[in-house]
């Protein structure tokens, strides 16, 4: 896995006239993860883009070394498509890593089935599969486990520590409780303007 680190300095998120979060710092290396807590409309999806570098930071700075992979409620797959040829589109840039993880995530007999009839837990596997193909060294991971079944959420939750024991890093912000043993967690509330 490529060199990877991940870091934020004094990050404040302001929507409209209203400032979400203000003077949050964190400093990610190789093999760690951090939970991001907090309620409805606190900042956790605004938090995940701003580390993406998708959302510009109200105030503070952040740092990447290493590609980062982003799994949000966008699954970034051509919903037309069916989805082996949606992820097979993705392999030819990203390599043949997403057909196996695919087979892991149990999508395969779900080939022939366009991106847009498939339910919320299997979109979310697909992404999944698709970051998985991309060997991004940073995962940035907004309500991961949404849509999916207790085995689903269970093997996305070793997804992740597989990912982290190989020196990469994830960052997930989640409603849901997800087992991830040694991972730090943050609670935005601690940081409400």
């Amino acid at each position: 896995m490529q060199a990877c680190r991940l870091s934020a300095s004094d990050l404040a998120c302001r929507r409209g006239d209203r400032v979400l979060f203000h003077g949050l710092s964190l400093a990610l290396a190789p093999g760690e993860a951090l939970l991001v807590a907090g309620s409805n409309g606190i900042g956790k999806s605004s938090l995940i883009r701003i580390l993406a570098g998708l959302l510009a930071p109200y105030a503070g700075s952040v740092e990447r070394l290493g590609e980062a992979g982003l799994v949000d409620e966008r699954p970034a797959l051509d919903p037309h498509l069916p989805l082996a040829a949606a992820l097979t589109f993705w392999a030819r840039f990203d390599g043949a890593r997403a057909a196996d993880a695919a087979r892991r995530l149990g999508l395969e007999p779900l080939g022939d089935v366009p991106v847009r009839f498939l339910s919320t837990g299997q979109k979310k596997r697909a992404a999944l599969a698709r970051l998985i193909g991309q060997s991004a060294p940073l995962w940035l991971l907004d309500e991961p486990l949404n849509g999916l079944d207790r085995d689903a959420a269970a093997l996305v939750e070793a997804l992740i520590a597989e990912h982290c024991t190989a020196g990469g890093i994830a960052v997930i912000a989640s409603h849901q409780p997800i087992a991830l043993p040694g991972a730090d967690r943050i609670e935005l509330a601690e940081f409400a303007a």
